[in-house]
């Protein structure tokens, strides 16, 4: 695989070194912004109608004009071949354009970027950590892939200083929610739960994928059932199906357990089954 650094940007591949982004980006300025990682693998993108399907819901929540799925698609396709991706990452964004220095957008267009780079080195299990901070399922970006992600870089910078590699959120309610970029899955007594939508969790294209193949329910859960849990696993495009080891350093019984590895084998076949599950 060649270097990954040639990215589509507003209708035409350039390379990352000439790439400009206007200093008025509102995406830059507001994180005024919606975005979706893709996986790529043996050089084809893997779940894009989901992936585009969700940026369109992220992007009119947002209030946020969207570029077609057809146009989108094209330039993902475009850059793989560029960069003559076999196994990788996409990173699809879609800002407010440039525009003022407050919040409000101007009319004008948005900024489209896709761009690639080399799959995470996740550990075969991951260590988690909970934070203090909540999520706010009521909030106006609850569910939404935006790019406002400040939250997410102090509280996985606050895992990482405890030696876990992912940080857990509770929401307003006290209810177990989701990582600071995956979704969460616990297995108690031999029935396999994740919290619901409703919960303010992101609804990820694994997430959904894995409820579609395995049994699973939809269940409101206190954070305290993680590290109570038999087992657990998390789930992300780029983590597949990743079991759990330890919350807050305390070992969960197994890991990975029965209901993980179930998941994990029925994910890794569809994966091999079909780009577009």
């Amino acid at each position: 695989m060649t270097e990954m650094n040639v990215l589509w940007m507003n209708g035409a591949l350039v390379d990352e070194p000439d790439a400009r982004v206007s200093p008025l980006d509102h995406g830059l300025l507001t994180g005024d912004g919606v975005f979706e990682t893709l996986r790529v693998t043996q050089s084809e993108p893997f779940a894009v109608r989901r992936h585009l399907d969700r940026l369109a819901r992220s992007a009119a929540v947002m209030r946020l004009p969207c570029p077609p799925a057809a146009e989108v698609q094209a330039a993902i396709e475009q850059v793989v071949r560029a960069n003559g991706i076999t196994e990788g990452r996409l990173r699809v964004t879609v800002t407010g354009g440039a525009s003022t220095l407050g919040s409000e957008r101007d009319a004008g267009a948005p900024t489209v970027i896709v761009a690639a780079g080399a799959l995470p080195s996740w550990p075969a299990v991951a260590d988690v950590a909970t934070v203090a901070w909540r999520r706010n399922e009521r909030g106006a970006l609850s569910g939404v892939k935006s790019t406002s992600y400040g939250e997410n870089v102090v509280a996985l910078a606050d895992a990482h200083e405890r030696g876990a590699g992912e940080a857990i959120f509770a929401n307003l309610a006290g209810n177990l929610c989701e990582g600071t970029g995956s979704n969460v899955f616990v297995g108690i007594g031999g029935r396999l739960l994740t919290p619901p939508l409703s919960a303010g969790c992101l609804a990820g294209v694994t997430r959904e994928l894995v409820l579609e193949i395995v049994e699973v329910v939809e269940e409101d859960l206190p954070l305290a059932a993680l590290a109570a849990a038999d087992e657990a696993f998390l789930t992300s495009s780029t983590r597949d199906v990743q079991p759990i080891r330890s919350v807050d350093g305390h070992s969960l019984a197994t890991c990975p357990g029965p209901l993980t590895n179930a998941a994990a084998t029925a994910f890794a076949a569809l994966l091999a089954r079909s780009t577009d599950p």
